[in-house]
């Protein structure tokens, strides 16, 4: 697919109402959806362990350890360890001891695993970095500021839905029953 040309920042952007972004955001997020197992799919992973690989990628020369990549997932410490198991066996990173405490594991990208995912998305990356570069510098601190404050959004939701339903299913519990 050939490039496209980018308009250049202009002050003349069209208005939008909330609803209209909203629409705009949810056809974002279900492209990137579907883009993201597409993705995954040519890359021979699943959409989890992509996205885990994507945060070790994102640590850059900070190896992350397993908590932390398990907290930025949103899965339990043992689904990520069964991540990192796949991760590893398909040669996409290797597991080092950290150097300050022996017990905790850090993880690391494979330089092959890192090249697959870079020829992949870097021509994406590329167009994107592009249409930035068609806004003016205080229109990206907005959208970057946008970006930052609905992801926390999104994550404070999914936590309140999921003390929903922790609560939800102690509802119907006796003091006595088992596990009660």
């Amino acid at each position: 697919m050939p490039d496209e040309a980018v308009e250049p920042a202009t002050s003349d952007r069209p208005t939008a109402t909330p609803a209209q972004a909203l629409s705009a955001m949810d056809d974002l997020i279900a492209g990137s959806m579907v883009g993201q197992q597409e993705m995954a799919q040519r890359l021979g992973v699943n959409v989890t362990d992509l996205t885990t690989f994507a945060y070790v990628l994102q640590a850059g020369e900070h190896l992350v350890t397993a908590g932390e990549l398990a907290t930025k997932v949103h899965v339990t410490t043992g689904a990520v360890t069964g991540i990192l198991n796949r991760l590893e066996r398909a040669g996409w990173i290797t597991r080092r001891a950290d150097p300050t405490d022996r017990r905790r594991v850090r993880v690391a990208a494979e330089p092959e695993a890192v090249a697959r995912v870079l020829a992949l998305y870097g021509p994406y990356y590329e167009r994107l970095t592009a249409l930035f570069a068609s806004y003016a510098p205080d229109e990206i601190a907005v959208l970057t500021d946008w970006f930052r404050r609905a992801t926390e959004l999104a994550n404070a939701y999914r936590e309140e839905l999921r003390g929903q339903e922790r609560g939800a299913g102690d509802a119907g519990r006796s003091p006595e029953a088992p596990g009660g």
